[in-house]
């Protein structure tokens, strides 16, 4: 009988992924480097004991996928309890917001070393590694929006949410051109977690309304409140902290990183920009007048989840589909017109202080932004279908399981590492934040 994959690919008259980009896979390498001294000197200790509790049997990516439902949870909680992301929900859930964080980066950082210690490492991994920190992106931006109370600020949520979906986009496409995944001495999946994390437990102990205290009335924040305006909140400072950071330290990085592989492999500066970068720029501009237009139903009614879950799961497409494109080493992917919906729907949203006429009523823009939602994630749902089944037929493995080795495939892998197609810096499938040096 047919696999439901199989039978996608009849219906949809398609043989994606083709024969020629797996054929790529055996070219595959997987090289990172992770600069965090948090993660030298702390954290790879703490994984190292962690991956002995994880029995030999359990598939590596079914270990990230787990990680994964932990954040799945936390975000169903958001739903029920604050879909409006403002107020004080249970005190409890700030508290299952940072265990569910802690676990998700626990599980997502010993994945690699169990597939090296089980001898199951393949492309599949960090394709499903980095699809999983795709998503996680969108609903660790819903719990920080709920764990600081953001839902009455809508300008401080989509200057937070752009700023998280935007850094890990440069840094995938950062990896597409220079073939390795670079985390400096401070970074977001490091440093920005463990913050987060004592962000969630505040939040537990405190509340949410604690981060919109002004700083000034509080007497040990006096030092810190003269240099800001009058009146800015803990929540703010955070919040725009971030995005300096983001702004002055990622962007310069990922950019000269960019820059001199582009000099080596004589490519233009100027199309990489326009084809790679400049689409993440408009889905960003896009969302943002979009949001909080006078005109959405977004800020003013309250509907900031659903609008983050439609183009979260649309972002997580985009960057997934970069990473397929690194691995099979295919073109960059059409960016541009995976985002061209949003960028329209930004503009019928506006029409009224554009052409003075309401081209979208409230009633349908919601109906929109369910339906964005629904297809972004049966859309997603069957690429991945499709690609991780190409992936585990060509490799000779199971996506959940682990099972014998394709020895054909596997004497490939090890003749390309053999020409020269290996990292001196890591090996196998180990995630972005494993390696140090």
């Amino acid at each position: 009988m047919p696999s439901v994959a199989a039978q996608l690919r009849q219906w949809l008259d398609t043989d994606f992924p083709s024969h020629e980009s797996l054929e790529n896979l055996r070219y595959y390498k997987y090289a990172a480097v992770d600069k965090s001294y948090l993660t030298k000197y702390v954290l790879r200790h703490y994984w190292n004991w962690a991956i002995e509790l994880f029995p030999m049997w359990i598939a590596p990516n079914l270990i990230t996928l787990i990680g994964l439902f932990f954040m799945i949870f936390n975000v169903i909680l958001v739903a029920i309890y604050t879909p409006d992301l403002t107020g004080d929900g249970p005190s409890w859930m700030y508290l299952s917001f940072a265990i569910g964080l802690w676990l998700y980066s626990t599980f997502d950082n010993v994945d690699g070393k169990q597939a090296r210690r089980t001898g199951s490492s393949s492309p599949l991994g960090e394709l499903f590694d980095h699809g999983c920190d795709a998503l996680n992106t969108t609903y660790l931006i819903i719990l920080q929006f709920a764990g600081l109370g953001l839902g009455g600020d809508p300008e401080l949520m989509i200057v937070l949410g752009l700023t998280a979906m935007s850094g890990f986009y440069l840094s995938t496409a950062e990896e597409y051109y220079t073939g390795v995944l670079y985390l400096g001495v401070v970074n977001g999946p490091t440093e920005g977690l463990v913050v987060t994390c004592i962000g969630f437990l505040w939040s537990w102990l405190y509340g949410p309304s604690s981060w919109h205290v002004p700083l000034d009335t509080v007497g040990s924040m006096s030092w810190l409140a003269q240099f800001l305006p009058a009146g800015t909140t803990a929540a703010q400072v955070m919040v725009w902290f971030t995005f300096v950071l983001f702004l002055f330290m990622h962007c310069p990085t990922v950019a000269m990183s960019v820059y001199e592989a582009c000099v080596k492999k004589r490519l233009s500066m100027g199309e990489v920009f326009v084809h790679s970068f400049l689409p993440m720029a408009v889905f960003s501009v896009a969302q943002y007048y979009w949001a909080l237009s006078p005109y959405s139903i977004v800020a003013d009614d309250r509907h900031f989840l659903l609008f983050t879950l439609a183009n979260g799961t649309l972002f997580g497409f985009l960057v997934s589909s970069i990473i397929f494109a690194h691995l099979t080493k295919s073109p960059f992917p059409n960016i541009m017109a995976l985002v061209a919906p949003v960028v329209v729907m930004a503009v019928l949203i506006n029409t009224p202080s554009i052409l003075g006429i309401r081209v979208i009523p409230s009633s349908l823009e919601l109906v929109i932004l369910y339906v964005e939602w629904l297809v972004c994630t049966v859309g997603y749902g069957i690429w991945a279908l499709l690609v991780i089944d190409g992936f585990c037929e060509y490799l000779g493995i199971r996506c959940l399981v682990i099972a014998p080795r394709n020895k054909q495939v596997d004497d490939a892998l090890v003749s390309a590492e053999q020409g020269g197609h290996t990292s001196p810096s890591t090996s196998g499938t180990e995630s972005q934040y494993h390696t140090f040096n």
